[in-house]
């Protein structure tokens, strides 16, 4: 299979969906031995909301395999963490050797989730 052109990569990083990263990126750590947490939101009547207790804006994913933990916060492309994203970000970035990361579908088109999981 040949690589999409550099046009085709951004016109589907553009059409991939923050739930579809999610997905490919669940379904990697699995195959790659990773334990996977994630908090999915549900509807209520006051607008989507994710069952916990805290500080909003927790990353999307954690993932764990025994000699690293990983925290993600996976975006749209184009889109940025909110402000209380950044602030869990810059509250986990340094507890070392824990690694986190902002993970965009440009970044699952060019291999570049998949090398950061494998290392």
């Amino acid at each position: 299979m040949t690589m999409p052109t550099a046009a085709a990569q951004r016109l589907i990083a553009n059409a991939m969906s923050e739930e579809d990263l999610l997905t490919c990126c669940i379904d990697l750590a699995h195959a790659l031995g990773y334990r996977v947490a994630h908090f999915r939101p549900a509807r209520t009547a006051k607008g989507w909301r994710t069952a916990m207790t805290g500080d909003a804006g927790f990353p999307d994913l954690v993932l764990a395999n025994g000699q690293r933990v990983i925290f993600a916060e996976l975006k749209a492309e184009g889109k940025k963490p909110t402000r209380v994203q950044w602030n869990w970000l810059a509250a986990l970035e340094v507890m070392k050797p824990v690694e986190v990361h902002v993970w965009l579908p440009s970044q699952w088109l060019s291999g570049e989730i998949e090398r950061c999981m494998q290392r």
